[in-house]
């Protein structure tokens, strides 16, 4: 990574002293990531009355979840090499204002707005998901762990308020829906205030550091193996993409599903909050439990069937619904810190884990992407939720089989592995 600090000591010494104290990096760092998933948690919960005043369709109304997600399967793979050619500090600029851009034309008339501001934010999302990590690891070298852990928490705390205040604020103003789809554009702006000190530096990724996408590196050791030709890199990167697409298809149609079980509209709204903020905890539990485990397997297993019980009680059981929120909120946390750890659990290298997650993270995003769809297209083609709810249980139980095997203390190259052919 080439940035400043490369300069002769003259110049040197006049830059360094422009650049921001560590605290308001930290704090332009947290307030960048609380913007990375509140955009689009906001969507689910006033979904029906989007698709009410638009005259919609269901199947419409889940491409407002899907747009985003297939954002982040393209534009993930060349987002380094816009850091490259901008700078980190001029690309996370950049992709705050076309964030901010497209929550403002998201929320406005006409209908056509809707799905333009929707993909400028999917497309900002995913050059911030990529680049943030980059300049963590630039200004926090010795603690990527503390700083990371943070910003995931204070990412899911933003998306469990953005989720729990949607629909209240929407039934408040004339604005309707517009109102909590529109107003988190305050919070990127807010963002973009903090972080622009650091406008002044341009920090470069190395091109070894750009490589985390499609490319498959060059051997750096001898057990060095590609992602693409191993079962084990398909199995995590299914893994992360069946996880993705219920995780996306619990936020976009839980709401729905619990109106069409009778549940009232002000349980509804804490219950979106709730299936945030279990996310946060289980985040935190997982990350003291993996360190210490010999695998994974019992915590990949788990999350999965926790999602399919949570999902049959809503419907065998819809009267003990926080309860059932509670398990999905908390498996769906589990499920989501599992996927992201195996990048670095099942590989021997940097490139190579950087190989998988972008493997993982490309292909993953496309399958999620096609969950609300396929179950927006059969509500409108049925009418019913049971279908749909029936659809996510046995995925969820495929999910727990993926879980066993990419959770076996395993890397990719694992001379163990290629002797069974695997």
């Amino acid at each position: 990574m080439l940035h400043t600090d490369t300069l002769p000591v003259s110049a040197r010494s006049r830059r360094v002293r422009t650049h921001p104290s560590a605290l308001l990096v930290l704090i332009g760092i947290l307030l960048v990531a609380g913007n990375l998933r509140a955009a689009i948690t906001t969507v689910g919960p006033v979904l029906p009355e989007i698709a009410r005043s638009t005259q919609i369709s269901a199947l419409l109304s889940s491409a407002l979840i899907s747009l985003p997600l297939v954002a982040f399967a393209l534009v993930s793979p060349i987002a380094p090499r816009i850091a490259h050619r901008l700078g980190l500090e001029r690309t996370i600029g950049i992709s705050l204002l076309l964030l901010i851009v497209g929550l403002v034309t998201r929320s406005t008339p006409p209908l056509a707005l809707l799905w333009v501001g929707t993909a400028l934010i999917g497309v900002s999302i995913a050059i911030l998901n990529v680049v943030l990590p980059a300049l963590i690891k630039r200004d926090f070298p010795n603690k990527i762990a503390q700083v990371t852990g943070g910003y995931s928490a204070l990412q899911s705390t933003f998306a469990a308020v953005a989720a729990g205040i949607a629909a209240p604020l929407a039934g408040a103003t004339a604005l309707g829906w517009r109102l909590p789809l529109g107003m988190w554009a305050g919070l990127a702006l807010i963002s973009l205030g903090v972080f622009a000190p650091q406008l002044r530096r341009r920090t470069v990724l190395t091109a070894s550091e750009e490589d985390i996408a499609l490319e498959l590196p060059k051997a750096h050791h001898a057990t060095w193996r590609s992602p693409w030709a191993s079962l084990l890199g398909w199995q995590v990167t299914l893994f992360m993409g069946l996880q993705s697409l219920v995780f996306y298809s619990l936020i976009t149609w839980l709401p729905s599903i619990e109106v069409a079980a009778g549940i009232r509209a002000s349980e509804i709204n804490i219950h979106q909050f709730v299936l945030n903020a279990l996310g946060v905890l289980a985040s935190l539990v997982c990350a003291v439990m993996i360190p210490r485990m010999r695998d994974q397997r019992f915590l990949a297993v788990t999350g999965p069937l926790l999602i399919a019980a949570g999902l049959a009680g809503i419907y065998f059981a819809p009267q003990f619904a926080l309860a059932w929120i509670c398990v999905l909120g908390f498996a769906a946390g589990i499920n989501v810190v599992l996927a992201l750890s195996f990048f670095g659990l099942r590989t021997t290298h940097h490139s190579q884990a950087a190989s998988l997650s972008g493997m993982a993270q490309t292909l993953g995003y496309l399958v999620a992407a096609a969950g609300p769809l396929v179950f927006g297209a059969l509500h409108d083609a049925t009418g019913d939720w049971t279908l749909i709810l029936a659809g996510l249980v046995v995925i969820s139980i495929i999910l727990a089989a993926l879980g066993y095997f990419s959770g076996r203390n395993r890397v990719i190259g694992d001379t163990r592995i290629r002797k069974l052919g695997l």
